[in-house]
């Protein structure tokens, strides 16, 4: 059989879901909510954890259009005996619970160590002892390269970080694949860029930037935009991002590998924020200025990678035009902004 051919289809994915128990962890989260709910759609039995920890991003509104049809746990996952109990029965994991501010794990970096790997070994112990046949997609990011050697970067780049959460995330991704290496669980993990899009955390400016900068121009404020503007990301929406997990969920030819996310081109900054304006219809409202030196000296500069691996691999790529994505973003955040500002 060609690779080609053994790729999972999005029909093979129904299948692979519809009847079964899936565990989110993280689960009230951006991008969990937003997983949580196509899960529901493919007919999966769903379980979702998170802590509901204060400017975290969990919010029950995210997954209200499906209350009814799934489970909610409100619980820690560096708590090793509730875990051993919740991932009893699961046929999948989606890991996507975390600290993922940079700021706040160099101004914490105890508790970022807490809940990026204490917690990452917690779940990892329990499926070890309590389901060792569940199947595991962790959530890792393009943190844990630090700055670029060379563009764009391959899942062979340097593991450089240059903050806490970058080293606690490598980590984690690292357990992940020693848990596969030795006891042979079923692991995988996606090194996400950065994603936007409906559900995602506005109530402070210390997760990314592409939430807080939706957030200013719904709300009519003044974006700040640090350095020159010019550095370049990668973008991701995030129903391609959850199309990613349940591909790498799907397909066992996943297990024990890491995958880069990424877009089909970069953008810099300045360019997202002028495509903000031009996608509200909102007068453009923003201000370049020199970085506040708590920001300098973690910024990567240009960082964006190269996803060639998991289109070969899984057939995942990203389908959704970042004009489209930011369109459907602003209409979300349009109805349901005071939702996401308590």
């Amino acid at each position: 059989m060609s690779a080609e051919a053994s790729l999972p289809s999005m029909e093979t994915i129904g299948k692979t879901f519809a009847g079964k128990n899936v565990l989110i962890t993280g689960g009230l989260g951006f991008i969990g909510s937003n997983l949580a709910i196509r899960l529901v759609d493919l007919g999966a039995h769903v379980l979702l954890v998170d802590s509901l920890i204060p400017d975290y991003g969990g919010n029950l509104f995210n997954v209200e259009q499906v209350a009814s049809k799934l489970t909610v746990n409100i619980a820690d996952v560096r708590d090793p005996n509730g875990l051993r109990y919740l991932v009893k029965g699961q046929d999948f994991l989606f890991n996507l619970a975390g600290q993922v501010s940079h700021i706040d794990s160099m101004e914490d970096p105890m508790t970022d160590l807490e809940i990026n790997c204490r917690s990452q070994l917690s779940i990892l112990e329990a499926c070890r002892y309590i389901n060792p046949d569940v199947r595991i997609v962790n959530a890792s990011t393009r943190q844990i390269y630090g700055k670029p050697v060379e563009l764009p970067a391959t899942e062979e780049h340097p593991i450089h970080p240059t903050d806490v959460n970058g080293i606690n995330k490598a980590s984690g991704e690292m357990y992940h694949q020693i848990y596969y290496d030795v006891y042979g669980l079923r692991t995988t993990s996606l090194r996400l860029t950065n994603t936007y899009g409906p559900r995602q955390l506005m109530k402070h400016n210390r997760q990314g930037f592409a939430g807080w900068f939706i957030r200013q121009v719904v709300q009519g404020e003044e974006i700040l935009l640090f350095g020159d503007g010019e550095q370049k990301r990668d973008f991701n929406y995030v129903d391609d991002v959850v199309e990613a997990f349940l591909l790498a969920a799907a397909s066992d030819v996943a297990c024990g590998q890491a995958f880069n996310l990424g877009a089909k081109s970069p953008t810099s900054l300045k360019r997202f924020v002028e495509l903000l304006y031009e996608v509200s219809g909102e007068a453009p409202n923003y201000r370049i200025v020199a970085f506040p030196e708590a920001r300098r000296k973690i910024d990567i500069g240009d960082f964006y990678t190269d996803f060639s691996k998991i289109e070969a691999t899984l057939g995942w790529t990203p389908t959704t035009p970042l004009t489209e994505g930011l369109s459907r973003t602003f209409a979300f955040y349009r109805e349901n902004i005071e939702r996401y500002l308590s």
